[in-house]
């Protein structure tokens, strides 16, 4: 089962599990450089949660998962229309003035990693911030019917340099426990295109 096929079947229960999470010591940084109208888009939205807090705050809002069916709980829960697309198949030039992608990249290769960047910086206006999570650690690993990378803060800051456009506003250290008790280590990236 590869990871958007484990979202499709447990969808409801992620749903359940996610949309109450309190991610405001997260979001709130990466707002901090947003004005009221900016275009915003949620990469890997799940279930539509950070796009209620993005709406309420006066953004444009574009939603997007790989997942059909966590799309279609997301549809209702926000009465937006969420694209169903896998992050590889971003095709947008400078539409957006800030992503954001909550723990939307820990499935990906790391060697699929750049491309889905330059994507993305592609889909960001000049000035542009991007919002990312990734899990702490050294592993690449199946966990929970799913496929995790972790990264280094050395290894992270490595691949930025790879896009010259970019320059890191801030790279820190989260702990998330879980609700089964289990603690998760984060490193969070918010960068700034130039």
């Amino acid at each position: 089962m590869d990871s958007q096929e484990y979202y499709n079947q447990y969808a409801t229960q992620y749903f359940e599990n996610s949309v109450n999470l309190d991610v405001s010591h997260l979001i709130e940084p990466f707002m901090e450089h947003l004005e009221e109208g900016s275009a915003v888009l949620d990469l890997g939205c799940g279930s539509g949660r950070d796009c209620l807090t993005f709406l309420d705050a006066g953004y444009d809002v574009t939603a997007l998962d790989g997942s059909s069916e966590m799309c279609a709980l997301a549809e209702i829960h926000t009465d937006l229309e969420v694209l169903n697309m896998y992050y590889e198949e971003l095709d947008f030039e400078e539409v957006f003035d800030g992503i954001w992608a909550l723990a939307s990249l820990v499935h990906i290769e790391k060697s699929l990693l750049p491309t889905i960047l330059k994507k993305v910086s592609s889909a960001l206006n000049n000035e542009g911030i991007f919002f990312a999570s990734f899990h702490k650690g050294t592993s690449t690993e199946i966990r929970d019917q799913r496929f995790f990378c972790e990264y280094s803060e050395d290894e992270l800051v490595s691949l930025i340099k790879l896009f010259p456009e970019f320059s890191i506003l801030s790279l820190w250290e989260t702990t998330e426990t879980r609700t089964d008790g289990i603690k998760r280590e984060w490193l969070n990236l918010l960068l700034r295109k130039q």
